[in-house]
């Protein structure tokens, strides 16, 4: 049974702390109230009861902020500090129970009832008693901040509710807990509490350790590769590499970060940045990978120009910087249109074939600030290696990307127009055949996944404009020829090159030479002058070439006298340019017997073409000069045999091969001349050298013969009527099949020539010989 004594003490509210019975410790006390009560004790039997505020924030407590159940203690000692406060040593006697309160204006009173059991021990007890100093044991193992004198301390008391006391006070337990353990009167309760409390502490303090051990190793290895990450940077540092990689590898991460690039080059990107962190500076590994690296950045992968549909404004800026050239500008404009229908469309393929000087290269930078995009060119003459296109395998030495990589590189966008020059000057040898590794460049439905050898990982060439140029299509692999639109530039006519060399030629070379248009002009009929008689040409680069050569002297002039000013006419054209260097119009003066002239197709463009034929005595031996190709050949024998089967129709002897030596000859014999389209102009220097009749002088003809006589079409008519007028010629002979493209060649050269269709050669002969037919 409980028992009970009622004793009147001062009160002593305790704030976050608790006493339990037999406890010996020091307390500090400031508030008035408290003081007061500690002086009232000290006057009596200095016996005062201290109980805990249920709320530590609270100032002046009264009786429903304080636990009801307490320790009734004996004040040892008391002493004031300087600073007013009072230090007290207390001894808990026992526990107790608030019965009355009373305020006593200077302090609190409280009448109690002491709460008190016996301490018999029977066999529970014992066993409870046992565990619980076990559990202690264990636990002053594990925590470490009780020391063994404590634990031999507690083991000596025998009475088990003053040891369970103890114990609580050791333990860092929430107020709450130890004001539980303070109401706990019965003895083997308290014990099954503590033992309770004990072994959760005991379970908490295992759970630190565990995680302490994992923490632990985690800094171990933490601290282990920051020591190692040290020893490398003092390393690089006496090897040379000042800085160390750190900065360095930051960097390269964030602009990696920043590419845009696809998830699978980004995870290449950093695999390849990791492998660079782990190889040291001075290995040749590590510049190679670092060079990767750089060039993975450096390619756009997601930034494009917007194109600028306004076909109007395209217009204008092509019409500006070209004239003529009416069949490219159309086509360009169309695929704008179609663009702008369709919000998205592959990029074209455009070749741009014709001779040197047309403006092939200059037309597509205009086609590219007409759509608002960046312009790259890469040269391809003279490439003949399959690496120049694909790159290099990172295994070789010295190697990088590809042209076309480099190029989009360069050009910082994936949408812009990439001129591909010289095309048809590529070559292949033992090194791989770069004509095959640009199916893939120019092929729509592959070139979207492009793979070159030194990126490796695909690169999306499908929105780029790709355009090419060529002189000559016939040396273009066929499969690569395929893929592309070929937009034929035949070259200018002589109207059409004086108005460029008005609006564009002579404006430029007088800016690049510090001309005003006060300082110099060039006539009209001067600038056509140069056009007949100093150049002869398809396109306009000689042209330019003596307009450059007259803003020369003209400078000269202007510098070293008083003129400041300087007109050119056709009567001073020579004192600038020289003698003159051409005949404007190469056809012959007068009609010729056994000439013809016939209409070729280079690659500068058309010209035309003096067949001779001469007759000696001998035994129709048939003699061929002039560096003629073997189709050429053929057709002169085809030619030949022609006239032979006609002999009888032409009034000629059957047998009059067998009298005479025939030479076929054709001018310019150190030019390489090949092609079938000289056939019939062949057959009429044949039949005009047999039966004496001239071949009219203003008449050029094209065609391939056959044996019986039929005249088969030719390629390059358009290009062959621009060197027939340039030439001066009127009458032009054609095959019949050719007549559909008539509509290609310009309107004023049109104009100015007579066209013959024809379907077999005795059509050929009425025209062409004088004083038969036309």
């Amino acid at each position: 049974m409980t028992k009970k004594k009622e004793h009147t003490v001062p009160l002593l509210p305790l704030r976050g702390l608790l006493v339990y019975p037999t406890m010996v410790l020091h307390l500090d006390v400031g508030r008035d109230h408290s003081v007061q009560a500690l002086e009232e004790a000290m006057m009596n039997d200095h016996l005062i009861f201290l109980t805990t505020q249920k709320d530590e924030t609270i100032d002046e407590p009264v009786e429903d902020d304080l636990f009801q159940v307490g320790t009734l203690t004996k004040v040892k000692q008391m002493l004031k500090l300087p600073n007013g406060t009072i230090r007290v040593l207390v001894e808990g006697l026992d526990r107790a129970k608030i019965d009355k309160f009373y305020d006593m204006d200077r302090y609190y009173a409280v009448a109690l009832q002491i709460l008190q059991q016996s301490e018999e021990k029977d066999a529970e007890t014992e066993a409870l008693t046992r565990t619980l100093l076990d559990y202690f044991e264990q636990y002053i193992k594990l925590s470490k901040k009780i020391s063994a004198e404590t634990f031999a301390t507690v083991s000596d008391i025998e009475e088990p509710g003053r040891m369970a006391d103890i114990i609580a006070s050791h333990l860092p337990l929430k107020l709450s807990q130890k004001q539980s353990i303070l109401e706990t009167i019965d003895i083997k309760e308290r014990l099954n509490i503590v033992i309770q409390i004990i072994n959760n502490e005991k379970e908490v303090l295992n759970l630190e350790k565990r995680i302490g051990q994992r923490v632990k190793k985690s800094m171990e290895r933490t601290q282990k590769e920051y020591y190692l990450r040290e020893q490398m940077k003092a390393i690089q540092k006496e090897l040379g590499d000042k800085e160390g990689k750190t900065g360095e590898i930051a960097d390269l991460t964030e602009r990696i970060e920043e590419a845009g690039m696809p998830e699978h080059v980004k995870k290449t990107a950093l695999n390849e940045l990791d492998r660079y962190e782990k190889v040291p500076s001075s290995s040749a590994e590590s510049s190679v990978i670092r060079n990767y690296v750089e060039w993975l950045i450096a390619l756009p992968w997601t930034n494009a120009t917007e194109d600028d549909l306004n076909i109007t404004k395209a217009e204008q800026i092509l019409d500006r910087e070209h004239y003529g050239l009416e069949k490219v500008k159309e086509r360009v404009l169309e695929y704008l249109a179609v663009q702008k229908l369709t919000e998205s469309l592959r990029g074209p393929i455009l070749c741009l074939a014709g001779p040197p000087g047309v403006g092939k290269t200059s037309l597509a930078r205009s086609i590219a600030e007409s759509l608002g995009r960046n312009f790259v060119r890469v040269s391809l003459g003279g490439v003949r290696d399959e690496s120049e296109i694909r790159g290099h395998r990172r295994t070789y030495v010295g190697a990088m990307p590809g042209r076309i990589i480099q190029g989009m590189k360069k050009a910082g966008t994936i949408n812009p127009v990439f001129l591909l020059d010289e095309i048809d000057k590529m070559s292949n040898d033992f090194r791989g055949d770069p004509s095959a590794a640009m199916l893939e460049v120019l092929d729509p439905e592959q070139n979207h996944s492009f793979s070159d050898h030194y990126i490796e990982e695909t690169y999306d060439l499908s929105k780029v404009m790709f355009i090419t140029t060529a002189n000559d299509l016939g040396s273009i692999p066929g499969p690569l020829r395929d893929r592309m639109e070929i937009i034929s530039i035949a070259g200018y006519t002589e109207l059409e090159k004086i108005h460029i060399a008005k609006d564009h030629l002579l404006p430029k070379q007088m800016k690049e030479h510090g001309l005003t248009k006060g300082q110099l002009q060039i006539r009209d009929e001067s600038i056509q002058t140069i056009v007949r008689y100093y150049t002869r040409e398809a396109g306009v680069r000689s042209l330019e070439r003596e307009l450059a050569t007259i803003c020369r002297k003209t400078a000269k002039i202007i510098v070293s006298s008083d003129r400041k000013r300087v007109i050119v006419t056709d009567k001073n054209l020579e004192e600038f340019l020289g003698k003159k260097r051409f005949r404007y119009g190469q056809a012959e003066l007068e009609d010729q017997v056994g000439v013809a002239t016939g209409l070729a197709y280079t690659t500068v463009g058309g010209d035309t073409l003096q067949i001779e034929v001469s007759l000696s005595p001998g035994k129709g031996k048939l003699v061929l000069t002039g560096k003629l190709g073997d189709v050429m050949k053929e057709s002169a024998q085809t030619a030949f045999s022609f006239v032979r089967s006609k002999a009888k129709d032409l009034e000629l002897e059957e047998d009059f091969h067998e009298h005479y030596d025939i030479h076929i000859h054709v001018p310019e014999g150190a030019v390489p001349k090949d092609g079938p389209s000289a056939g019939i102009t062949i057959a009429t220097a044949l039949v005009s050298a047999l039966t004496g009749k001239a071949v009219r002088k203003e008449v050029g003809m094209t065609g391939e013969i056959t044996l019986r006589g039929r005249v088969l079409p030719i390629g390059g008519l358009k290009e062959k009527s621009l060197g027939a007028h340039r030439a001066g010629l009127t009458k032009i002979i054609i095959p019949k099949d050719n007549e559909k493209d008539l509509d290609d060649i310009p309107e004023s050269v049109r104009n100015d020539l007579e066209f013959f269709p024809v379907i077999h050669a005795d059509e050929v002969l009425n025209i062409a010989l004088a004083g038969d037919g036309k």
